[in-house]
């Protein structure tokens, strides 16, 4: 069975609704207007008026009448067959306009289907079309494709509202999309991260021993051996330390953090003294509610990346300020800076351009600072330095 379209079916319902009234309306106006017509020109009354006219008229000539009486006679006689002759021809005008009248009936509802089909297909345009497209709209929405870009067509003013929001419902859509698979994503990172540091401590800790037993009774000969050794087991300490800060969200209750103490804590704790550091912090810097250790950790990491990157001769500057409602942490160093390219990637899981590093320092940055709902950012400029810009709500 044919299945019409939603234009068509809108279609046939508009004119359908306004046709079958309008035909209704006018086969009853035509047909009662026709039988009204010759029933109104009183023609039959008329006849039997002027019948008992003549009779009464005959009756009374034969009666002895005066010249005056004669002439009224004369004059009511004269009168009455002038009006049953206005009858007869009312009725013979009435009865041959029946027909003209039920032709302009239907020439009227020619003219009435004509104009309701014209504003039928009218309206079903200005409905069918931007309900089409919509329709179209959320098949992209459901296969995640962009939606088109190019001016809407035409149609009432509130499918263009119904169209500003469907676009910003496919928006946050695709932000929904990108933060679940970027959850699974950071999931699946930080369960290697866990397995890695498991195994890695493991064997640790007797090898650490080991080294130690060997420091104490190897020979001199094996002295560098054993300082190998040990540098070794520390770098892969560190290493193990590293999975598994990023192998676990901040835990514990949050509490309220004063991130100028923070950051004064962390820049004297982490940046050496050959290494110029200049902190600013807003006197009226409110607290954070946060995990006090995981934001120390973060903000030591990008320090730590800065110091590597200053090298010799460079030096950092810490800013907070509040912003927006929220707490803003920039620390700018003046090194060797991030090429375009490598910048959108520093913030992935091992991902790093340092001899030994895990690149998963500015990773664990990252996951504190969501875990925190906020954002992080990056710019950078080769041969200038680098800026890292961590925003983290208030409360």
């Amino acid at each position: 069975m044919t299945r019409f379209g939603f234009r068509t079916r809108l279609f046939l319902i508009l004119a359908l609704f306004a046709m079958i009234p309008s035909v209704a309306l006018t086969v009853v106006w035509g047909g009662a207007l026709s039988t009204a017509l010759p029933l109104l020109s009183g023609t039959a009354p008329w006849e039997r008026v002027a019948a008992t006219g003549e009779r009464a008229v005959d009756e009374v000539r034969s009666a002895p009448l005066t010249p005056a009486q004669r002439a009224a006679m004369a004059a009511h006689e004269q009168e009455l067959r002038a009006s049953v002759t206005e009858a007869r021809r009312y009725q013979f005008l009435a009865t041959r306009a029946a027909p003209l009248v039920g032709a302009a009936c239907v020439v009227a509802l020619l003219v009435l289907a004509i104009v309701a089909s014209r504003v039928a297909g009218h309206l079903s345009r200005q409905l069918s079309r931007p309900l089409d497209e919509l329709v179209g709209w959320t098949d992209r929405i459901a296969r995640a494709l962009p939606l088109p870009a190019g001016p809407p067509l035409r149609g009432a003013p509130e499918f263009e509202v119904l169209r500003a929001r469907m676009r910003t419902m496919a928006a946050d859509l695709e932000v929904g999309r990108a933060r679940a698979l970027e959850a699974e994503r950071l999931r699946a990172f930080r369960e290697t991260a866990r397995q890695v540091a498991h195994e890695l401590k493991n064997p640790l800790t007797p090898i650490r021993l080991a080294v130690m037993r060997l420091k104490r009774e190897a020979p001199p000969a094996l002295a560098e051996t054993v300082d190998v050794l040990a540098v070794e087991s520390a770098r892969l300490e560190a290493m193990a330390r590293s999975f598994s800060q990023f192998g676990h969200l901040p835990e514990g209750p949050a509490a309220d953090v004063d991130i100028g103490d923070l950051l004064r804590y962390a820049a004297r704790s982490t940046v050496p003294p050959t290494v110029p550091v200049s902190l600013d912090v807003d006197a009226a810097l409110p607290l954070v509610r946060g995990h006090h250790d995981a934001l120390a950790r973060a903000v030591s990491n990008v320090l730590l990346n800065a110091v590597d990157a200053c090298g010799q001769g460079g030096m950092i500057a810490v800013r907070a300020e509040q912003v927006d409602g929220c707490v803003r942490i920039t620390v700018r160093d003046t090194g060797i800076g991030i090429p375009p390219a490598r910048l959108s990637a520093i913030w992935e899981p091992y991902v790093t351009h340092k001899p030994g590093g895990t690149g998963l320092g500015l990773a664990i940055v990252r996951q504190t600072v969501i875990a925190h709902h906020g954002a992080v950012d990056a710019s950078s400029e080769p041969g200038k330095g680098t800026e890292i810009r961590l925003t983290i709500p208030i409360s």
